[in-house]
């Protein structure tokens, strides 16, 4: 493979892995803040001790978030030196703005988020913990404003010529809110939210099929499929608001997404399938007029295929980014129907009654996570072969002076490392989850609701 390839795989794996963090940072913030509140308004012990266990959890998730996440920036220099120059002024005005909005109120916070039970008051606990949840909302703001330049660029001007030509911002918030910035910071938002419930029911889920901290288990699970439930529905909204923004602004990439082809006023819209590149057919269930209808609300109106644009600006992995696209589409539905489904067994005090359910919650944890994922490998991968869009060619913000073994080598590199974390990281979670919330052999002794000897019975 050539030296391109191999940098766009080597930031890929990289940022992948980054990417399991943040959004369970972002989600089990949430989490800690709902539970947190509870147990202001309610004086519930219970959600006290919910709140520290799930503290617990986001320290492991927010570190290792931090030590994967600077890897990436030293990589813009190293194997993407020519980007680095063009995109340099966008990028060092979002990073700069994440530093003083987010990474400060993260850090201004953390610790008294972490350490301040019991030694600062209540209140001031809780609103630390809103802090550090806030500030992880904002770091990703930033985060995605920077990559929405790249899809949809605005508020700037090019200057300089050939290899000395970089963007220039000439209006700061034209740039921040570029055509594509506000659709995708709330579908990243939710996406990480979801992705943080279904790791607090999974959790629970498991508890309660293990006949452990059942009662604390039950609050929250509600708590966590209330959230689930709700940003599993928004995201339908903000997943279409975003496919039209792509229908508008990238073309292309729309024409990536569905596979297809040929301009059609009844462009139709795929299921599932396959695409067959060299006979430029996709395989699978469609619903005729399909896409029309979703992009332009009416079944005959004019989609434009990929035929219709240069051979040299289409994606050069279509049928991936096909089915990249169409299984995070698969999972959001899911996630309606499984959490729709227990907010209705809820309703009917049947929550809890189905083993089979719990444990379809307890495996269901992984797939927000893919979801995710292939969100943004089809993000990624159907703006190629630009890295700006329209401006950028990914091939000409390479550094040139990087060589194919010095990419392979560092992959080897962070592949061992990165797999050396992330069981690191799977330990230390197994270890916080089997240890539970509290002690369960001190129950007698528990503080968590005076005179239930039984409470968990």
């Amino acid at each position: 493979m050539d030296v391109e390839i191999l940098s766009r795989l080597q930031f890929a794996f990289t940022i992948s892995f980054h990417y399991i963090y943040p959004p369970l940072s972002i989600g089990i913030g949430l989490m800690m803040v709902l539970m947190e509140g509870m147990y202001m308004r309610t004086k519930d012990k219970q959600y006290e001790q919910l709140a520290r266990f799930w503290t617990k959890i986001f320290a492991i998730t927010f570190g290792l978030g931090v030590a994967t996440g600077i890897v990436m920036e030293f990589e813009f220099g190293t194997n993407w030196a020519a980007y680095s120059r063009y995109v340099g002024d966008v990028f060092g005005s979002a990073l700069a703005a994440e530093g003083i909005f987010a990474f400060a109120l993260e850090s201004g916070f953390l610790g008294v988020l972490l350490f301040g039970w019991n030694r600062v008051k209540p209140i001031v606990h809780f609103i630390a913990t809103i802090g550090v949840w806030l500030g992880s909302m904002f770091s990703a703001v930033w985060i995605v404003v920077a990559n929405s330049w790249q899809q949809t660029p605005a508020g700037f001007t090019i200057v300089g010529e050939g290899l000395s030509a970089r963007a220039e911002i000439t209006d700061f918030w034209a740039m921040v809110f570029n055509p594509s910035s506000v659709d995708r910071v709330l579908h990243v938002w939710i996406g990480a939210l979801i992705a943080g419930a279904f790791l607090v029911m999974s959790v629970h889920a498991w508890y309660l099929l293990k006949g452990r901290y059942t009662v604390i288990s039950k609050k929250a699970f509600k708590i966590a499929l209330s959230v689930a439930a709700i940003m599993s529905i928004l995201q339908l909204v903000t997943g279409h608001s975003s496919a039209s923004g792509v229908a508008e602004n990238q073309p292309a990439k729309l024409a990536t997404f569905e596979g297809h082809y040929n301009s059609s006023d009844q462009a139709d819209l795929y299921l599932f399938g396959w695409v067959d590149h060299e006979n430029q057919k996709v395989y699978g269930p469609y619903v005729p007029g399909g896409l029309s209808f979703l992009i332009h609300n009416d079944f005959n109106t004019e989609v434009k295929g990929l035929n219709d644009f240069p051979e040299d600006e289409i994606p050069d992995a279509i049928n991936a980014v096909f089915q990249f696209y169409h299984l995070m589409v698969a999972f959001g539905v899911y996630f309606i129907g499984l959490t729709l489904l227990g907010v209705f067994l809820w309703w009917r005090g049947k929550l809890f009654d189905h083993r089979w359910l719990l444990w379809v919650f307890v495996f269901s944890v992984i797939l927000p996570q893919l979801a995710n994922q292939f969100g943004w490998f089809s993000a990624e991968m159907g703006r190629q072969p630009w890295v700006v869009y329209g401006l950028l060619r990914t091939a000409d913000a390479l550094s040139v002076v990087v060589t194919a073994n010095q990419v392979v080598f560092s992959l080897i590199m962070f592949t061992l490392i990165y797999a050396l974390l992330f069981v690191l990281f799977l330990y230390m979670l197994n270890k916080k989850i089997q240890a539970g919330p509290y002690d369960e052999s001190k129950i007698d002794n528990s503080p968590i609701q005076e005179g239930m000897v039984d409470f968990y019975k």
